[in-house]
């Protein structure tokens, strides 16, 4: 179930607010815990038992932490709970792809290969892993104390705004939420809002332009032609952004209507100079994660050069790992950790030198040239897709990218390319703060709402027509 669905909108999430609203507060936490429990189950039914089991795992390892705090087996708690989790979290994502890589070295040597059917995939799993894993570490470093009350615990890890595609929360940044939080007109109206906006992000843009971005790459890279090349990545730089930032802004439009602040997991990444600002800009929450809980441990800053850019490549080696298991998602983050590197050798420098436009090019080139290892099916086919934009093709027709520029193809990248800059947002702040008396800010709330309703009825009208409604990163 996700949030772009008729199913959602117009039965789950109504239900959902109807029965919280109706109850008390102090029932709250548990009716969106069932309700989290329900929204899971409707996509994973059974396993959704694997998440019931971490969440449970979790809250003994919080308690025991607490019970042995300076004692030795407080470690030996914290040392247990991360093998676990990284332990769940490879038999449901890299088993298959251990076994590709064993049966790779197997064969050559005459030895029999290892078999194993096909592990499913939980939808999330990944992101409920991290949530849970950042509760112990935090429990551990005494950044909270250790939760007794079951409910708060699996309601940080279930929440459904941000169960599927985050943004990955902190326990002890939400843990006071879920004792005293309240909902007024206001704070649901900006929520409403901010889920129209995200809404109509994933629908209008990232919906119309997954169509030629998979059309271009699941065709032979050696019969496109460079514009096609070139159209396809970037229909999906612009598809890639907006379908989760979208998912990103809905899920905190949707954690205000429940009296939850969510922090921002976007910044405009596109507008950025440099693959270091890039990496401050895009799934913040993600990015930070890693900062906080693997790259600062390990030394960060502190160590020596040669001992950094170590801890830099290892821990853009797991973020691509972490998303999926496969060779092109390493590659696209060994990538992005190469040129964090020649950054922090003085490359970033010499680029702070020249005029902006050009360290916008730069970060853009590079990001452009990553998500080309991020969408193909592997590395071969990277590599010939990037010859196709570079113009090393066969058979390539000149009118080949003229077939996927339809009119909505081409409004939605003339709305990807603006709506990706901080201009829009800029001037609707203007624009709401012209008015100097009551009358000129109703008419101008009025016009703002008038287009977000007519946005989301538009894009509603895009679901009822049966258009592509692709979810990028439900599998994370």
């Amino acid at each position: 179930m996700v949030f772009s669905s008729p199913v959602f909108l117009f039965l789950f999430l109504p239900i959902v607010l109807g029965i919280y609203f109706l109850l008390p507060k102090a029932l709250w936490n548990l009716w969106l815990l069932v309700a989290s429990l329900l929204f899971y189950a409707w996509g994973e039914r059974i396993f959704t038992v694997v998440m019931i089991a971490s969440i449970t795992m979790n809250y003994v390892y919080g308690l025991l932490i607490e019970r042995f705090r300076g004692r030795p087996g407080m470690k030996a708690t914290m040392v247990l709970a991360v093998v676990t989790n990284l332990g769940l979290l490879g038999a449901c994502k890299y088993a298959n792809f251990f076994v590709v890589i064993l049966n790779a070295v197997l064969v050559p040597l005459k030895l029999t290969p290892v078999h194993l059917d096909p592990v499913h995939l939980p939808i999330g799993v990944s992101f409920f892993t991290f949530h849970a894993l950042s509760y112990v570490i935090d429990v551990y470093r005494e950044d909270v104390r250790g939760q007794k009350n079951f409910v708060k615990v699996a309601l940080y890890v279930t929440l459904f705004p941000q169960l599927i595609a985050g943004p990955i929360l902190r326990f002890h940044h939400v843990a006071h939420q879920f004792g005293i939080r309240s909902v007024n007109l206001l704070l649901f109206h900006s929520g409403m809002r901010r889920f129209l906006v995200g809404f109509g992000k994933k629908v209008l843009i990232a919906n119309t332009l997954a169509g030629p971005a998979d059309r271009i790459f699941n065709a032979t890279p050696t019969s496109l032609s460079p514009g096609a090349a070139w159209l396809g990545i970037t229909a999906y730089t612009l598809q890639l952004y907006f379908d989760f930032s979208g998912y990103s802004d809905m899920a905190i439009g949707l954690g205000r209507m429940f009296g939850f602040q969510f922090p921002e997991n976007f910044n405009y990444p596109y507008i950025s100079r440099s693959i270091k600002e890039f990496w401050r800009r895009w799934h913040i929450s993600l990015s930070t994660w890693f900062r906080d809980y693997l790259y600062i441990p390990m030394g960060g800053n502190r160590v020596t050069p040669r001992r950094q850019y170590f801890n830099l490549v290892t821990v853009f080696f797991l973020c691509g790992l972490w998303h999926g298991a496969s060779w092109t998602f390493i590659i696209w983050g060994l990538y992005h950790g190469l040129f964090l590197v020649l950054e922090g050798k003085g490359f970033l420098r010499r680029i702070e030198t020249l005029p902006p436009w050009v360290g916008h090019l730069y970060a853009v080139l590079v990001v452009m040239v990553g998500w080309v290892f991020f969408r193909a099916d592997s590395p071969v086919h990277a590599s010939r897709f990037l010859r196709a934009m570079i113009g090393i093709t066969d058979g390539a027709t000149e009118n080949f990218a003229a077939m996927f520029l339809t009119r909505d193809v081409q409004l939605a990248l003339v709305a990807g390319v603006i709506g990706s800059t901080p201009w829009v947002t800029r001037f609707a702040r203007r624009f709401c703060e012209i008015p100097q008396n009551a009358a000129g800010r109703l008419a101008v709330e009025s016009a703002v709402n008038t287009g977000l309703m007519a946005a989301f009825i538009l894009a509603l009208a895009c679901l009822s027509a049966g258009t592509y409604n692709p979810f990028i990163y439900f599998r994370f």
